[in-house]
């Protein structure tokens, strides 16, 4: 089974009660995650060999977070100790990351500060088979931009599987740079993009039509024509996966489709109610992605994994998944 390296920026998430109710009541959780950390940590969960790099500064909370994670099967030790600060944001409880009221303060932390050449990608990458990053770290700056582009010529040189997500959040991307000015030079060295037909448009300048409808059977029609753009644009690329995710009055429609460059594989529609945490669902729809390719499953068992892993996601209160491969398949059932 090959070892997979999830490469980001190590995030606390602070989830205020609103109309000032944490301020009442002196409390307010905070969870550890971060979209690689929260792919890490379900392929842990599901008996995945994982190894996490990440930049945090040297002191007990730091220690007590990656003892956190050791309990968890992750392996951390090419964390890197540098900086003064862990990385935050804060969500009001009950949103979602592309809700109005989230608010980053990322500037200055550990990760945000590391330059080319920091990292010793000879130790990070050593028995490494799979690499994956998402387009929240280059959003940051130039200067991890760069160090997410000298990751990536890293993993090809030793012929590392690459897949990326394109997850966009309008709040980033602050530092001068649109993404599709970075990002299509960064995917360039990927094997599988996982995102949707809008990050696409938004990150790599892949065009949608308008007005487009949101049926199934049109959604799922563009996401071949994007998926098939993205191969014949980065011919490294070999598998694009999209998902959709449609809020309802009471519940949340959702379902997923996965491109092999011959042929789409669409899930099938997910109801979710009683929804207890939207946070990390992508992640968890990539983390299932990368379970399925890793035992081999067949491109629509792939999807449908990844997909019934997503919808647990929103039962499980944090950042990081608790289903079970054996409740994820039940699911199925």
């Amino acid at each position: 089974m090959k070892k997979v390296l999830c490469f980001g920026e190590l995030l606390m998430r602070l989830s205020p009660q609103l109309q000032g109710e944490w301020i009442h009541q002196s409390s307010m959780p905070v969870y550890i995650g971060g979209a690689e950390l929260n792919v890490a940590a379900a392929l842990a969960k599901w008996n995945i060999p994982v190894r996490y790099c990440t930049a945090i500064p040297d002191h007990y909370l730091s220690r007590e977070i990656i003892a956190s994670l050791e309990s968890r099967k992750i392996d951390t030790h090419t964390i890197r100790f540098s900086g003064k600060r862990i990385g935050l944001y804060w969500l009001p409880q009950g949103a979602d990351l592309k809700n109005a009221g989230v608010l980053y303060d990322r500037d200055h932390s550990s990760f945000s500060e590391l330059n080319p050449g920091d990292i010793n990608w000879d130790s990070v990458l050593e028995g490494i088979g799979w690499f994956h990053f998402s387009a929240i770290t280059p959003a940051l700056n130039q200067s991890v931009a760069l160090v997410c582009e000298q990751a990536l010529k890293e993993a090809v040189k030793r012929n590392i599987f690459i897949s990326v997500d394109l997850n966009y959040r309008s709040k980033l991307w602050q530092y001068g740079k649109l993404p599709t000015d970075i990002m299509p030079g960064l995917v360039q060295y990927c094997n599988c993009v996982m995102g949707n037909i809008w990050s696409a448009q938004e990150m790599l300048g892949i065009e949608l039509p308008n007005p487009l409808q949101r049926s199934r059977s049109v959604m799922l029609h563009q996401a071949a024509v994007t998926s098939e753009a993205i191969i014949q644009k980065f011919p490294s690329c070999s598998q694009v996966a999209n998902t959709f995710r449609f809020d309802e009055e009471n519940a949340i429609r959702y379902y997923g489709a996965l491109y092999n460059g011959n042929q789409l594989f669409a899930s099938k529609e997910m109801t979710v109610e009683k929804i207890i945490d939207r946070v990390g669902t992508g992640d968890c729809f990539m983390a299932g992605l990368i379970y399925s390719m890793l035992h081999e499953n067949t491109p629509q068992a792939s999807v449908e994994f990844a997909t019934a892993a997503a919808c647990k996601k929103f039962l499980s209160k944090g950042d990081f998944t608790e289903a079970t491969v054996e409740e994820i398949e039940n699911q199925l059932k």
